[in-house]
């Protein structure tokens, strides 16, 4: 699943090509991948003719505020969620189909916002101007701080795993706690903090929550910074593949030498979910 390091990736490109282009149609290929409106009709009546203010990401969900025809007044929001699978191309109109498209935005004159799921969970909002995105996009209403902003503090932290009963890897992956994390992110934290991800969430010394804080913090970055990481089928606008799998201290490395200490890295299951650790250096 694309984690905070491939949406702000997919963020950040979508702000360098489609901002004040307006949407002039498109085809809906696979009708649940709307989530909001679920009617097609209403979908492109309120999207058609609207233009990208920006886009600005939320966790794991993109959002574009939309404006009117004038460019000058509020007309909606544009929310997308890419799940498992999900795909957001910038094409051209008249490229080739991939085999998974979903939906098809026709952007400008020759442009297309292009939504490819494989897995099919990826999901698309059209908000109207008189709602607040929170309240067709619920699930934004459950999501904990952003990593990047002061609310994730070590303070926060610590109120928030102090008693608790679930492994520290468990409660990373959990939006509620810190929003944007997941599978590959938090397994490449817990190994820079030195904590193994079996470890009772509620044991850890305030030392260990500030390392675990900072470290969090520094995998997310370096993640950005490569792109975000393509270990099944991850791309960013443009089609290009992440490269943090390059860099990576454990995730997706079972076997492999520890690039600390050479100990072969392990891959355990923790709630149906996979951990990925170095033995010597998380204990």
């Amino acid at each position: 699943m694309p984690e905070l390091p491939e949406v702000e990736t997919v963020c950040r490109g979508l702000n360098e090509l489609t901002p004040k282009q307006e949407f002039r149609g498109g085809e809906v290929l696979l009708k649940r991948s709307l989530a909001y409106p679920v009617s097609m009709e209403e979908f492109w009546a309120g999207l058609k003719g609207t233009a990208i203010a920006h886009w600005q990401r939320r966790g794991k969900y993109l959002l574009a505020p939309l404006l009117d025809s004038s460019q000058e007044q509020p007309a909606g929001w544009l929310g997308v969620h890419l799940r498992m699978s999900g795909q957001l191309l910038w094409l051209q109109r008249n490229e080739p189909l991939q085999k998974h498209t979903r939906v098809r935005l026709f952007v400008g004159n020759s442009g297309e916002l292009r939504f490819v799921d494989l897995r099919t969970f990826g999901q698309i909002w059209w908000v109207p101007p008189t709602e607040a995105p929170e309240s067709i996009i619920t699930g934004l209403k459950k999501l904990g701080p952003e990593p990047f902003s002061p609310d994730f503090s070590q303070e926060y932290l610590r109120k928030k795993l102090q008693n608790s009963r679930r492994s520290i890897k468990t409660a990373l992956l959990d939006q509620a706690l810190v929003a944007g994390m997941g599978n590959i992110y938090a397994d490449e934290a817990l190994f820079k903090s030195g904590i193994r991800p079996e470890k009772l969430a509620g044991n850890l010394s305030i030392k260990e929550i500030e390392c675990l804080r900072t470290a969090v913090i520094s995998v997310l970055q370096a993640g950005i910074d490569r792109g975000g990481t393509t270990f099944s089928n991850f791309l960013n606008v443009l089609g290009v593949n992440g490269n943090y799998m390059g860099i990576a201290w454990v995730y997706g490395r079972k076997g492999e030498p520890c690039r600390i200490c050479s100990t072969p890295i392990q891959k355990i299951k923790l709630v149906g979910r996979s951990a990925h650790f170095c033995p010597y250096c998380q204990n």
